[in-house]
């Protein structure tokens, strides 16, 4: 950057530091937001609204080392631009949902996309974040390198944190080469079957790096080398699909005609065991990540879906529409409540930060 952005950065800052510290006095709620992509997910957000957008920019870059690190205002749509250009990708493809999607807002959410269960997901790739605080003081977290600490990784604690730990102000993330080779293979099979199907493939060496399911339908995405690529293919055979790109950022940014119900019901995710048999809720479904990831449209009440997906060894979100009055996250038990609270006590005691976004008590 140069001298006079990181002096427009500064100034920045302080207004920030400002904000927070005028909210902390008054005991207003701040509502820290991005592009407002994701403002659906989660409890309703309230407070004055911080905007990020303007504290953007790349700071580094460093195609050879893997690493790049930006404020959290800066556009997802920009850097994936700017990968693309050394041909590199953040490999957990993470979605948009529109298109001011940030940085900030990408770590906040903690979302990830359909190459998740074979690359990791948005924590598993941030090495450092700086974060200001409720006191409005700056804190910095990792670096940019990967390597092991003791007690907490405050970096990694801010995925899926949406907002409630502080102002994120910069990211610095790992990113992965593209794959050399790409294709999709489609194979008609039943719920039961695909899931047996993927769990079977997933214990091989195969190049899989995405898997969906629905209505009698498995696309499974094979990326990596071109020899394993044809290899992976041989061996299972099925159909290559067509524009199998649009496809998955179709399934990623939930444009598809699946994620297009009534939200008078509401979408659920439920997150359980690849090897869970179908559950047993009557609704729309479609099954993504190996068998782990299973979203629904269901007549069924919370209670029921919950418990289904607690008997199968998960848990059910209400990710997108529904009646947010039942709680949007699975409670937590007891103890961890005590973990999130001592962690928010510590980073925002006045509970300035997107106050009830996860839980409507927290």
């Amino acid at each position: 950057m140069t001298t006079e952005t990181m002096a427009e950065m500064t100034t920045i800052l302080q207004g920030f530091r400002e904000q927070i510290l005028q909210a902390k006095e008054q005991g207003n709620a701040l509502q820290i937001r991005g592009g407002g992509s994701k403002s659906w997910y989660g409890q309703e957000p309230v407070g004055n609204v911080v905007d990020t957008r303007r504290y953007c920019g790349i700071i580094a870059y460093e195609p050879t080392e893997l690493v790049l690190t930006a404020c959290s205002g800066t556009p997802l749509s920009e850097i994936e631009a700017v990968l693309a250009e050394q041909n590199q990708m953040l490999a957990f493809e993470p979605p948009h949902f529109g298109a001011g999607a940030t940085l900030g807002g990408m770590l906040a959410s903690g979302l990830s996309g359909p190459r998740r269960p074979y690359v990791g997901a948005v924590r598993d790739f941030v090495l450092g974040a700086t974060l200001m605080d409720g006191k409005g003081e700056i804190l910095e977290f990792g670096g940019q390198v990967m390597k092991n600490v003791a007690g907490y990784d405050v970096s990694r604690l801010l995925a899926g944190a949406m907002g409630s730990l502080g102002l994120i102000l910069n990211i610095s993330i790992k990113v992965l080469p593209r794959p050399f080779a790409e294709t999709t293979l489609v194979f008609a099979l039943s719920e039961t079957d695909a899931i047996k199907k993927m769990n079977l493939w997933a214990g091989q060496a195969l190049p899989i790096s995405g898997s969906c399911w629905h209505v009698g339908r498995l696309m499974l995405r094979l990326s990596g080398a071109e020899a394993a690529v044809r290899s992976a293919r041989q061996v299972l055979g099925g159909e290559e699909m067509h524009d199998a790109a649009a496809y998955w950022t179709a399934l990623r940014e939930q444009t598809q005609d699946f994620f297009s119900q009534d939200e008078e019901h509401g979408l659920w995710r439920l997150s359980v065991p690849s090897t869970s048999a179908a559950l047993p809720l009557t609704g729309k479904s479609l099954i993504e990540w190996g068998g782990a990831q299973r979203w629904l449209f269901s007549d069924e009440t919370p209670e029921a879906i919950r418990a289904a997906a607690r008997a199968a060894g998960g848990h059910a979100s209400l990710f997108r529409g529904g009646n947010k009055n039942i709680g949007v996250f699975t409670p937590l038990s007891t103890p961890l409540l005590k973990i999130h609270q001592r962690l928010k006590d510590a980073f925002d005691p006045a509970g300035i930060f997107n106050p009830g976004r996860l839980y409507k008590d927290f």
